[in-house]
């Protein structure tokens, strides 16, 4: 029986400037979406079911772009497809090579837990070298498609 765990929403710029800058030592995983979108439900299901496996090394928050006061960060890091999960180790954004032009955030769900901790687990070995970008371990056919929309600005 997996258990699922209760992530935490962040609805305030504050919340996600102090998670940032307090999660030390640990990847931190935050997911931009809302509630109400199926695929979020998706992806927060396997965040959910995989929060326990991976405690040791990261810490999962959910984002609500919804929020007035999280705008910023929505454009900060172009947030224009959902979900849209970043990446950051003690502060530091993690960029990871998934073959798309994209590199600073996985866009979609994953196809099984098992994918996103293999995910988690390539980051956190990156950053804990020193690295800031790190090569996605997932074959191909497990990585979401998604034409990149560029938007008028």
């Amino acid at each position: 029986m997996e258990m699922s765990y209760q992530l935490r929403t962040l609805r305030k710029k504050r919340e996600v400037d102090s998670i940032i800058r307090d999660t030390i030592d640990k990847l931190l995983v935050l997911r931009f979406g809302r509630s109400s979108n199926p695929l979020c439900l998706q992806l927060d299901d396997i965040l959910s079911k995989s929060a326990r496996e991976v405690s040791k090394f990261a810490t999962i928050a959910l984002v609500d772009i919804d929020s007035e006061d999280i705008q910023v960060y929505v454009k900060y890091f172009d947030i224009t497809l959902i979900p849209s999960t970043v990446f950051f180790f003690n502060a530091h954004h993690m960029k990871m090579d998934s073959g798309s032009a994209d590199h600073t955030k996985w866009v979609g769900a994953f196809h099984e837990k098992q994918d996103f901790i293999d995910v988690v687990e390539a980051i956190y070995r990156g950053a804990m070298k020193g690295k800031l970008i790190v090569s996605c371990p997932l074959p191909p056919e497990q990585i979401p498609k998604f034409q990149l929309l560029y938007k008028d600005v």
